[in-house]
C-alpha cells in the first residue's frame, strides 16, 4: 500500500471515535497489553514523562520535549490529535516518523493485529513506542489520549508524571464531576512517581492527594509555590516571563492562557533539575525559546499573517475559551471577525456565551462527520446576541473574513481543532509535502485541547 492507502486503512479499519464517536470507547486495557507484549514491551527501553489533563497536555509535551532536546537528549514525543499529517503524532526530536515506517508497521504486523481488533489509539500508540525503542531515544514525552487511569497510554512507568488540570468535559466517559474525572485522571500517577498538578480545586486536590499517598508519590502543587512570577506579551507575538528560580526567560507561544501552562513546566523543570536530569539550566529557557521549531507545535495562538492580523488557536472547550476570550476581546483592531464552527460532544452554548458580542461572526463547519451544523451553530448564536453570515465550509468562511478585513482588522480561527485544521490544511502551514492530502478524520477536539484518544477509545 501507498502512505495514502495506509492511512486510510488506519482509519477505516480500526474503530475510530471520528466514525462512530462513543461506540469506539473502548473500556479496559486488554488489547495494549496484547499488543505490548507482542512488540516486546517497548516501552521499557527508554525513559518517559506523562502527561494528562483536560487543557494544557500539547504545550506542556511539546515545552519539555524542547527542554529535554536543548539539554542534549534524544527525545520521543507522542501527541494527539493532528492537525495536518498523521506523523505528526510520532516524532523523534521534532522529526516526524517516515511514511514508509508507518507503511511497513501496519503491513508486517496486520496479521497479528487485525483479529484483536484494536482501537486506532491503541494500535497508532504501539507504533509510537515500538518506534520510539528502535530509534533508541532517552526519553519519551507521552501524552494521555483521553482520562488516564485506562488510557491505553498508561502500560508505562514514567520518571515523572503530570496532570495540567481538570475541566468538565468528556463527560460521557470520565464522569459528571470534577472529582470523578480528577479520579481517572489521577489514574497515572504510579508508585514511588513524583507527580505535578498544575492547578487544582479544593474538590480536586483531595482525589490527587488521597492518590498519591497511596502510591507513595511525591506530589507537588504548582500553584503553592509559583514558580511564574509575571509575564507580559511581547512585540513579535511571543511572551516574557519573570521567573523565580530561573530568571527571565522567553517564550515563543504567545496565548495568555500559556502563564498557567509555564508555571507547570517550570515546576516540573525544577523537579528534574532536583533529580539531575537536566543537566544544564540554560536548556530551560532554550526550550520555552524555541518550542515550534524544535517539535513542529501548530495551532497554539499560532500568527498565520499581518495585515490583517490572523490568529488560529485549537482552544475548544468551555475551560479553553475562559482564557481565549479575555485575550481576543484584548486586541486593539478596527473590526474583530470570528471564523468559527464546533463539534457535537462539547458543550456549545457554554463556550458561546464567552465570545465577544462586538465581532462580526463567520459561522462555519469542518470537515467532520462529528461537525455541529452552520444552522445549529447559528442558532445559538442568536440566542446569546452574536451576529455573523453562515459558510458551508472552513474555506469559504476564512477567504471571505479576508476579503471584509480592512488591515487594521483582527481575525480569529477556531472553536475546534477541527477548525484549525481545516484552516491549516488550506494554507498549507506546517505541512513536510504539500502533496500530501492525508486523512485527517481522526482528530479529535482536544487539545490543548487535546485530546480524544483513549486506549480506552480512539
Amino acid at each position: 500500500m501507498t502512505y495514502k492507502e495506509t492511512i486510510d486503512y488506519l482509519f477505516n479499519s480500526t474503530p475510530v471515535f471520528e466514525h462512530v464517536g462513543a461506540s469506539a470507547y473502548k473500556e479496559g486495557l486488554s488489547n495494549t497489553h496484547q499488543l505490548d507484549a507482542y512488540f516486546g514491551h517497548p516501552h521499557q527501553n527508554f525513559r518517559s514523562i506523562h502527561i494528562a489533563g483536560s487543557n494544557g497536555k500539547g504545550s506542556c509535551s511539546h515545552t519539555l520535549a524542547a527542554i529535554l532536546q536543548a539539554d542534549g537528549y534524544k527525545v520521543g514525543l507522542y501527541t494527539s490529535p493532528h492537525l495536518v499529517d498523521f506523523r505528526e503524532r510520532i516524532r523523534v526530536n521534532g522529526e516526524m516518523i517516515s511514511e514508509e515506517y508507518v507503511i511497513d508497521f501496519v503491513a508486517q504486523h496486520r496479521s497479528f493485529f487485525e483479529p484483536l481488533h484494536p482501537s486506532f489509539f491503541e494500535l497508532t500508540t504501539a507504533m509510537a513506542f515500538k518506534y520510539f525503542a528502535e530509534q533508541k531515544v532517552d526519553f519519551a514525552i507521552v501524552e494521555v489520549g483521553l482520562g488516564g487511569r485506562l488510557d491505553c497510554t498508561n502500560i508505562i512507568n514514567p520518571t515523572m508524571s503530570i496532570i495540567t488540570n481538570i475541566s468538565l468535559d468528556h463527560t460521557q466517559f470520565l464522569g459528571d464531576t470534577l472529582p470523578k474525572i480528577a479520579y481517572e485522571k489521577a489514574g497515572i500517577i504510579k508508585q514511588n512517581t513524583p507527580v505535578i498538578i498544575g492547578e487544582a480545586t479544593n474538590d480536586t486536590r483531595v482525589v490527587f492527594a488521597a492518590k498519591a499517598q497511596e502510591m507513595d508519590a511525591m506530589i507537588v502543587f504548582a500553584e503553592d509555590i509559583p514558580s511564574l512570577l509575571s509575564s507580559s506579551a511581547l512585540p513579535d507575538g511571543g511572551r516574557k516571563y519573570q521567573t523565580r528560580l530561573f530568571g527571565e526567560i522567553k517564550g515563543e507561544l504567545g496565548g495568555a492562557y500559556q502563564d498557567k501552562n509555564t508555571n507547570t513546566i517550570l515546576t516540573a523543570a525544577t523537579q528534574l533539575l532536583n533529580q539531575q536530569i537536566i543537566r544544564n539550566i540554560d536548556s530551560i529557557a532554550k526550550g520555552f525559546e524555541n518550542v515550534t521549531e524544535t517539535t513542529g507545535l501548530m495551532g497554539r495562538w499560532q500568527h498565520i499573517q499581518s495585515r490583517p492580523t490572523v490568529v488560529c488557536d485549537t482552544g475548544h472547550n468551555e475551560a479553553g475559551w475562559q482564557e481565549l476570550s479575555k485575550q481576543i476581546r484584548s486586541q486593539q483592531c478596527r473590526t474583530l471577525r470570528i471564523v468559527f464552527g464546533m463539534v457535537d460532544d462539547k458543550d456549545i452554548e457554554a463556550v458561546m456565551k464567552l465570545l465577544p458580542d462586538d465581532a462580526t461572526y463567520y459561522w462555519t463547519k469542518p470537515s467532520t462527520k462529528r461537525a455541529f451544523s452552520v444552522e445549529k451553530v447559528m442558532d445559538v448564536a442568536y440566542k446569546f446576541g452574536l451576529r455573523g453570515k453562515p459558510f458551508a465550509d472552513v474555506q469559504t468562511a476564512y477567504q471571505q473574513a479576508l476579503a471584509d478585513a480592512n488591515e487594521d482588522d483582527f481575525v480569529f480561527v477556531g472553536g475546534s481543532s477541527y477548525i484549525v485544521a481545516d484552516l491549516l490544511t488550506l494554507s498549507q502551514i506546517g505541512r513536510s509535502d504539500p502533496s500530501d492530502k492525508s486523512d485527517k478524520s481522526d482528530l479529535s477536539d482536544t487539545s490543548d485541547s487535546s485530546n480524544d484518544r483513549v486506549g480506552l477509545k480512539s
